[in-house]
């Protein structure tokens, strides 16, 4: 079964959307990482300060200290930074300014050694770059970077036509295609497990008829509702049935039936979307509204129950509400009991409307 959905997801291309709900996730879970990469990168550039400063006989400079300066700032900016888009744009800053005090640098030493030490720079920072967790223009654009400044061939007296010219070319070249390569491919295969993640979680949590949350999810979130602190104003609970339903599935039949579900799942996540709500089984549905006013669930409640009325179609149904306010020593269990109560009320006094636990 895993692996007939692996395959199926595999054939086809991840949306936008999905692609930037990865980069967002991957960017949460790693952020500590990213941060560790920077301090890791600018520790390896501030060694190469102090090792090319003594080769190139030269003293630590008043730009180190500026370049210092901006790497801290990156740092902190990034400590706040919880948005991946943000971070793709920082960290071009980040190469750009690693690349080009890199390049300072290595202008100091004799010429003959500058190429080798700004293809060793390249990969560290290209390599660097592999890893984290960036859009794929950003990791181009990075590379763009990092070559426009650690050119070997600029400005270094190297000519390609030499041994020497063609040893950096080659390493050039090998350096590209390995980091590129390397960032491709651990990108693909994140993002497919990441899809495989969210396929799997959602059988598990979505009714695959409605499309909304099924029971287990209603369950799990509810219950994080039912604990929250503080719990303003008040929660109440809706357990909501249609009624007749077993009589549009006898005479319809379950094609007709299934429908209906769908639509009432829609008037459901209409009406009441900013709440939890879930198809808990059959005809069922329910719905924990946290942080109301009695008033308003009877807003909300009176509001469903017209919109489901009213709904033109060629096989009109009602539903049935029962309420129930959630006290501060319930349980999840307790109030399900207490609104199906209210529900059954609903059910005998004429359906077609709302009823308030007692």
């Amino acid at each position: 079964m895993y692996k007939t959905i692996e395959d199926d997801v595999l054939k086809k291309a991840a949306p936008a959307a999905l692609k930037a709900e990865f980069l967002q996730h991957e960017f949460e879970r790693l952020h500590t990482f990213c941060v560790l990469i920077y301090l890791a990168s600018i520790a390896v550039w501030f060694a190469y300060d102090l090792i090319l400063s003594f080769i190139g006989n030269q003293n630590f400079t008043w730009r180190s200290l500026v370049f210092i300066g901006v790497f801290t700032i990156l740092i902190v900016v990034l400590l706040f930074i919880r948005s991946a888009r943000k971070f793709q744009k920082l960290n071009l800053l980040f190469v750009f300014t690693i690349a080009l005090g890199t390049r300072l640098l290595i202008e100091g030493v004799p010429e003959d050694h500058q190429p080798a030490w700004m293809l060793l720079a390249a990969s560290t920072t290209l390599f660097t770059a592999s890893v984290l967790p960036l859009s794929r223009w950003a990791f181009f654009a990075a590379q763009i970077i990092t070559w426009a400044f650690l050119n070997p061939f600029y400005d270094t007296g190297i000519e390609t036509q030499e041994l020497k010219g063609v040893m950096a070319l080659s390493y050039s070249t090998f350096i590209c295609a390995l980091t590129i390569y390397s960032f491709m491919t651990l990108r693909k295969a994140k993002l497919y497990n990441f899809i495989m993640s969210k396929l799997l979680l959602d059988q598990a949590y979505i009714d695959t008829l409605t499309e909304i949350p099924n029971r287990r999810s209603f369950m799990t979130q509810a219950d994080k509702q039912l604990h929250a602190v503080p719990r303003e104003p008040d929660h109440y609970l809706a357990m909501i049935d249609i009624d007749n339903f077993k009589k549009v599935n006898d005479v319809y039949g379950h094609d007709i039936g299934d429908e209906v579900l769908k639509r009432i799942a829609q008037n459901i996540k209409a009406v009441m979307g900013h709440f939890e709500y879930a198809r808990l089984g059959g005809e069922e549905f329910a719905i924990y509204l946290a942080g109301v006013r009695r008033e308003d669930v009877e807003a909300l409640a009176g509001e469903l129950c017209r919109v489901v009325r009213e709904q033109p179609t060629q096989h009109p149904v009602t539903i049935s509400i029962g309420l129930a306010q959630v006290l501060e020593d319930d349980t999840l269990n307790q109030a399900l009991i207490k609104a199906d109560a209210a529900l059954y009320a609903s059910k005998h006094t004429g359906k077609d409307r709302y009823t308030f636990h007692r």
